[in-house]
């Protein structure tokens, strides 16, 4: 499963079939299919939220999560194409991104940084087996890589992998944002890359969660909010995504 903002930037609700384990499966095939396209509309900057803010947020997180530590580990989980591994390289961090599609992993690997290292590892590896991606990380990031449901499982293999004090991020759409002219309530949807000037062959089924989900699936993994914020549009001054800081419950 991969890094993912497409979503923060659709406003038509295409309601997905009712929720199965096929959607996950479909979840996951959408990436290898569409990873080329994906990594141009990255690397050519084609999606207006990233270039707005949310880039720019989330490597601010990571910079102050990193503060004042050395050495530091950190795993970018659902790294897509690299492009924030390799934003945070630093010669006292150990980089490693991760991702469940070998085409996106392909893709990573062929704009090498130093000290930043790719690997195919899914999100059912992590879940399955602790020695998958073993920590202790300091710093655990996913940045528009969390699509699927139910997420506490993950979230929970996650925060197992955390040193004593460290913390994951996560940024991902603004509900508020992103239910487009859809309710206000948790389901299955359908992101079909509109706007991108890049032809995707495949749309993706993605996992709508409002706040209060959201809150409830970081509790059942055994973390806590610690920071929480919402990056806005410059302009518009409308949310951009929501940005979670969390740590273990001690």
């Amino acid at each position: 499963m991969s890094t993912s903002e497409s979503t923060s930037a659709a406003s038509d609700f295409v309601p997905a079939p009712p929720a199965s384990s096929l959607l996950d499966a479909r979840l996951r095939d959408s990436w290898d299919a569409n990873a080329t396209a994906w990594t141009l509309a990255v690397r050519e900057q084609r999606i207006p939220s990233r270039r707005a803010g949310t880039d720019a947020a989330i490597v601010a997180a990571i910079a102050l999560a990193c503060a004042k530590r050395a050495p530091l580990r950190v795993l970018d989980v659902g790294c897509g194409e690299g492009w924030l591994a390799r934003a945070v390289a630093d010669p006292s961090r150990d980089v490693l991104g991760i991702d469940g599609s070998a085409g996106l992993i392909e893709q990573a690997r062929a704009l090498p940084a130093a000290g930043v290292r790719f690997d195919t590892v899914s999100y059912e590896q992590l879940i399955a087996d602790a020695g998958a991606t073993a920590g202790p990380w300091d710093v655990i990031v996913c940045n528009f890589a969390l699509l699927g449901d139910p997420l506490s499982p993950l979230l929970g293999a996650l925060a197992r992998r955390l040193s004593p004090d460290g913390c994951l991020l996560i940024q991902t759409v603004h509900p508020w944002t992103a239910m487009g002219d859809g309710p206000y309530t948790c389901g299955w949807r359908e992101e079909q890359f509109h706007g991108f000037g890049v032809t995707f062959p495949d749309a993706m089924p993605w996992y709508f969660r409002t706040l209060a989900s959201w809150r409830h699936e970081v509790d059942e993994a055994g973390l806590l909010i610690r920071d929480l914020d919402e990056p806005l549009h410059p302009e518009t001054r409308r949310p951009l995504s929501l940005l979670l800081r969390c740590d273990r419950r001690r």
